[in-house]
């Protein structure tokens, strides 16, 4: 498909080769550098969540932005343990055996949500396909948790729920605010990247489904970038997007949790990212948060109030 926007082609940087050993990580561009935040602000988010026994993807996705949001008392949680049944090589969260469901989850967390003082609750979950509704019950628990302690809006990330519509359905009609699933990458590279058992067809229907049993409700989708797909590869994803009526994207860099995960091929710099943005907003999407540090759930409420203020 070809789009008859201002494409402006950037200057990319390769993967640069390993410092040292070969058992070395490949250093950073200048610009994925961050200042670790000053203050001990983030310790008082790591402790509640340490006593209240819950996980979050922010630490077991090493995600760079962690410091800053605990620091800002606020985090994405991740429930339903913390080990996947899916063997993704761009993911660190752990991989293996999954424990039972914990019944009293959904009460620590909104009890989290509620000492946070967060106005807006983001929650996310591993993958569970060894459930027969892929945790689907267990995200609408914590949405009524929350709702049954707070005012805040809620904001469910999910898994796929291996190709089961009922699942979907289970979780829209809880009536979170947001409804994100990430489409992660390109079709042509879903193989590689998700694994057989992911498919970029179902990724759209269900984002699709969103709209189609609750038009009101926001949909959300996020794209790393970085492991090999083309600037027009990408843009045909965003029009795919547009068509099922997705509100919000996230744009954000790859970035290889270790030697044995997908290495980058390569590192966008800032201002391709800025284009970019600005080219998803221009073929339909309401909102995109577009940059080398963001991911999903970053800044989830201030991307939440920009559509908010558009239909206004």
């Amino acid at each position: 498909m070809s789009y008859d926007l201002p494409v402006v082609e950037l200057t990319t940087e390769s993967a640069p080769p390993a410092a040292g050993p070969a058992s070395s990580a490949p250093r950073l561009p200048r610009w994925l550098k961050r200042q670790v935040p000053k203050g001990n602000a983030n310790h008082f988010t790591a402790r509640m969540l340490d006593d209240l026994d819950l996980e979050t993807v922010c630490d077991h996705a090493r995600c760079p932005n962690r410091m800053e949001c605990y620091a800002a008392k606020t985090a994405t949680f991740m429930v339903m343990g913390d080990v996947c049944t899916r063997p993704c090589d761009f993911c660190s969260v752990a991989k293996g055996k999954t424990r039972s469901l914990d019944a009293d989850e959904p009460a620590r967390l909104a009890e989290a949500a509620a000492r946070l003082g967060l106005e807006h609750v983001v929650i996310t979950s591993v993958t569970r396909d060894d459930l027969p509704d892929g945790g689907a019950d267990h995200f609408v628990r914590c949405i009524e948790a929350v709702r049954a302690t707070s005012g805040a809006s809620v904001e469910v990330l999910t898994p796929d729920f291996a190709g089961s519509l009922a699942a979907v359905d289970r979780v829209i009609d809880a009536a979170p605010e947001v409804f994100n699933h990430n489409t992660e990458t390109v079709p042509r590279l879903y193989p590689r990247v998700r694994g057989r058992k992911s498919d970029y067809r179902w990724t759209l229907a269900l984002l699709a489904r969103i709209k189609q049993r609750a038009p009101g409700m926001l949909a959300k989708t996020g794209i790393m970038l970085g492991l090999g797909e083309t600037q027009e590869e990408l843009l045909d994803v965003v029009a795919d997007l547009v068509d099922i009526g997705c509100d919000m994207l996230t744009l954000g860099q790859y970035l290889q949790p270790s030697l044995a995960h997908l290495p980058v091929e390569r590192y966008l710099r800032p201002e391709e990212f800025d284009t970019l943005g600005r080219l998803a907003e221009q073929i339909g999407i309401a909102q995109v948060a577009s940059g080398p540090f963001v991911r999903s759930s970053y800044r989830a409420r201030e991307l939440v109030a920009g559509v908010e203020g558009r239909r206004q």
